[in-house]
């Protein structure tokens, strides 16, 4: 007696297999960029909170570069890092019981003086202040002055309402403030997002300026740990749905015999 056999395919068996797999190398792919996204979220969150310290400057003596209101973050920096052009807080009994906003025009062993030709002079040299109103620094000026060796002179940008050092000319220290009162340096205006602080060109011809700290790189840390996370997390609800799709997909199409 003799038979015939048959042999009979499950439809879409190596199809699903192979789904599978790229569904479970999608879902490890997809933990991953949310473990680096948090990773990069928090670290950058981290790193920011330790380097910076908000503030908010109550009065407009440095406007047009931070106005009344404006709240700002500050690199925690030493004192002795402190050069011409930056925009720093500090605290000196002297001048107030809190935290202090000024820029920096001058520091020990400097000579300064204004306004000559209606222009800041540091050592003999004219200093362009392009962060200032047009005319802002045609007040009523002051003579020169030796800044001591440790110790800083400092403006508002808004030189005719600032209480600075100007203020403070015929105290003990001629108005100067020590390295040491300094608590940190302004990076940016953050409210409202006016950004990071414009460099004092100006100050170029005296020495070298401040590097900007680390605020950008924090930023794009914060964004690009929020971006895995977001897409990472959208990738198990997709994929499911393209799975689904997949499967009414080979359910429709015909067996093989």
């Amino acid at each position: 007696m003799s038979g015939q056999s048959t042999t009979r395919t499950v439809p879409g068996d190596g199809g699903s297999g192979t789904a599978r797999a790229v569904s479970r190398t999608g879902q490890r792919l997809s933990g991953l960029a949310v473990a680096l996204g948090l990773l990069l979220f928090l670290g950058g969150f981290a790193w920011g909170a330790v380097v910076y310290r908000p503030y908010t400057v109550p009065t407009p003596s440095m406007a047009p570069t931070i106005g009344a209101g404006d709240r700002v973050l500050a690199q925690r920096i030493d004192g002795d890092d402190v050069r011409r052009g930056d925009v720093v807080v500090f605290e000196d009994a002297t001048w107030a019981n809190v935290p202090v906003v000024k820029r920096v025009v001058a520091v020990g062993g400097d000579k300064v003086s204004c306004c000559q030709d209606g222009k800041l002079k540091v050592n003999g040299q004219e200093i362009e202040e392009p962060y200032l109103s047009e005319g802002v620094a045609e007040f009523g000026g002051f003579p020169e002055v030796t800044v001591p060796k440790g110790r800083l002179f400092l403006l508002g940008d808004e030189r005719s309402g600032s209480v600075d050092s100007t203020a403070h000319l015929t105290d003990a220290a001629s108005g100067t403030v020590s390295r040491g009162a300094v608590r940190a340096r302004v990076d940016a205006v953050v409210w409202p997002m006016d950004g990071m602080l414009t460099a004092p060109t100006g100050f170029e011809q005296l020495g070298a300026l401040s590097s900007p700290g680390p605020l950008r790189t924090v930023v794009a840390m914060v964004i690009a740990g929020t971006v895995l996370v977001l897409g990472g997390a959208a990738y198990g609800p997709l994929a499911q749905r393209a799975g689904a799709s997949r499967a009414r997909a080979n359910a429709g199409s015909p067996g093989g015999r």
